[in-house]
């Protein structure tokens, strides 16, 4: 995914319906010279996995992040260290994530 995909702009976290921010980070696994993705989630802090494109957003394919997990990919997002997105507003209008901007 990229992060203007207009995909993003629909997706929603099946959990509370809020807007979900896309991380790219470099693939960990040896040989793998990709890109991970996923979509995260802040205001629950689950990450759901996001599969040759394709954004896995069961509730049971998400996964709950530690609190430091939590705090490094806040940090991350905040400084720019990763692609991410986010939405101005969730899909009943009302404003979106923490940092989300109207």
């Amino acid at each position: 995914m990229k992060p203007d995909d207009p995909l993003l702009r629909i997706l929603a976290c099946p959990l509370d319906k809020g807007s979900l921010h896309l991380l790219t980070t470099a693939a960990s696994a040896a040989g793998d010279d990709g890109l991970e993705e996923a979509l995260y989630n802040p205001r629950l802090r689950r990450r759901y996995p996001v599969l040759d494109g394709i954004p896995q957003l069961l509730p049971s394919s998400g996964e709950q992040v530690s609190d430091e997990e939590h705090e490094r990919l806040l940090a991350h997002m905040s400084e720019g260290h990763m692609s991410n997105h986010h939405m101005s507003a969730d899909h009943t209008g009302h404003p979106g994530a923490p940092g989300a901007t109207p």
